[in-house]
């Protein structure tokens, strides 16, 4: 019976072709592309219909490129926000980007100009195309082409939605509802689970104590309490759980390395 190969003979084996593994890259783009593109659209209509240059579009893709934070900036860009609320902003909404990096398999990325922008364009879908793939699978140049496509859908989208929101006679009234849409969707995504129901009860929380202490600067308020709320909820979560693990009735809390209660159920 033939012995399976080990890992070093794994090591060795010849890769696939550059341009397959671009191929590769390429296709696993494709379904990421389907959403990307739509949501591209909307932002170059939304930086028309705002008033503000075209090329604000291809702007904030190609030097943020961060999805909805960008449809975002339209509207804080518009309301001439300041500078400093703005960066505050962006930093709050995206610092979950911040955690990606320890289980994305960047190491996998040559060193050097891709890795450098393997991590720039870590965004949410690259995540999680990549994040379970099987690591013999992954290449520097599958995974770097596979998001300069993400990125170029983002920027060909935005690009169209300049064309049509121009060539259109009236502005399409309510079309700056996009944003707030796309929150509710992944907001309702989000707490599709009961675990999940106190987390978006903060949220609310935060929202109505921002709006009626600090109105003029109710989003920044609001992200910096929703902020506080959620850590002292994991605070109190885990302070719950140890104490369940260490109270003698059996079951053992999340530091319990035999397991969890419903492996032992």
């Amino acid at each position: 019976m033939p012995r399976p190969p080990s890992d070093a003979a794994a090591a060795r084996a010849p890769r696939p072709p550059r341009r397959a593994e671009i191929a590769a890259g390429l296709g696993d783009s494709l379904g990421v592309g389907i959403g990307i593109l739509p949501l591209g659209v909307a932002l170059g209509v939304l930086v028309v219909q705002a008033g503000l240059p075209w090329w604000l579009a291809p702007a904030l893709s190609i030097g943020i490129f961060a999805g909805s934070v960008e449809l975002l900036l339209v509207s804080l860009i518009a309301a001439a926000t300041p500078l400093v609320t703005i960066a505050i902003t962006v930093f709050a909404v995206n610092f979950r980007h911040v955690f990606y990096a320890f289980s994305f398999p960047v190491s996998r990325v040559r060193r050097g100009l891709p890795r450098a922008y393997s991590v720039y364009a870590m965004i949410d879908e690259a995540y999680a195309t990549y994040v379970l793939m099987d690591e013999n699978r992954l290449t520097s140049a599958r995974m770097v082409a596979g998001q300069l496509a993400m990125q170029t859908y983002w920027v060909v989208g935005g690009l169209i939605g300049v064309a049509l929101a121009t060539a259109l006679p009236e502005p399409i009234e309510g079309f700056e509802f996009a944003l707030v849409a796309l929150f509710v969707v992944m907001t309702l995504d989000a707490v599709r689970t009961r675990r999940e129901v106190p987390s978006a009860l903060l949220a609310a929380l935060a929202a109505a104590i921002a709006i009626v202490t600090v109105p003029e600067s109710a989003l920044l308020a609001a992200l910096l309490v929703f902020t506080a709320l959620l850590a002292g909820r994991y605070a109190v979560t885990r302070a719950r759980r140890k104490s369940v693990g260490s109270d003698g009735d059996g079951l053992p809390g999340t530091d319990d390395p035999t397991g969890t209660a419903e492996e032992h159920a």
